[in-house]
């Protein structure tokens, strides 16, 4: 796992509504880049192997969504939530979640996971290539902490969420 001090220049392929579309998808493509999330601002990225998964679905983005207030109070900008899937299926988990606060971030073709240093192969799971799970917070682009989960590698045999978690991350930003 390598250690980055600066968060990697990569586009995602976002959709956003537009309602001068109209009929039953009124989205537009929309580029964000990295500059666009997190110039002059302080933000949490966490970062997990799948929409619709069990813990990722149960646990790591429910626990953000709902301490999302705090978070803000505690001095962040925005909290984003990053997966190795593409904009619809992002779209879709978040909307089934009843997602409020926290911004889905599609990282479809896995380039920023992979120039994080966080791509892992997760085949013996038939998930492809994938993000390893992990939490950071983000001040101007710079990596101010990480918190990755134990055991990255390829094909881990277990599903780690120990230290990604939301109350690791309120502990922090409460020092």
């Amino acid at each position: 796992m390598a250690v980055i001090e600066q968060v990697p220049n990569v586009v995602f392929m976002t959709r956003v509504r537009d309602e001068s579309i109209g009929g039953d998808n009124p989205f537009k493509w929309q580029d964000v880049t990295t500059q666009d999330i997190f110039a002059g601002k302080r933000v949490i990225v966490f970062s997990l192997p799948g929409a619709f998964t069990p813990t990722c679905s149960t646990s790591h983005l429910p626990g953000y969504d709902a301490a999302y207030d705090q978070i803000k109070a505690l001095g962040i900008d925005e909290v984003y939530c990053l997966s190795v899937n593409d904009a619809f299926v992002m779209y879709q988990w978040g909307k089934n979640m009843g997602v409020k606060n926290v911004k889905l971030l599609p990282d479809g073709n896995g380039e920023f996971s992979r120039k994080m240093g966080m791509l892992v192969e997760k085949s013996n799971l038939g998930f492809g290539m994938r993000s390893w799970r992990y939490s950071m917070v983000i001040k101007d682009g710079k990596v101010e902490k990480v918190f990755a989960e134990a055991g990255f590698g390829d094909n881990c045999e277990t599903d780690p969420f120990e230290v990604s978690d939301v109350d690791t991350m309120l502990a922090y930003l409460k020092k």
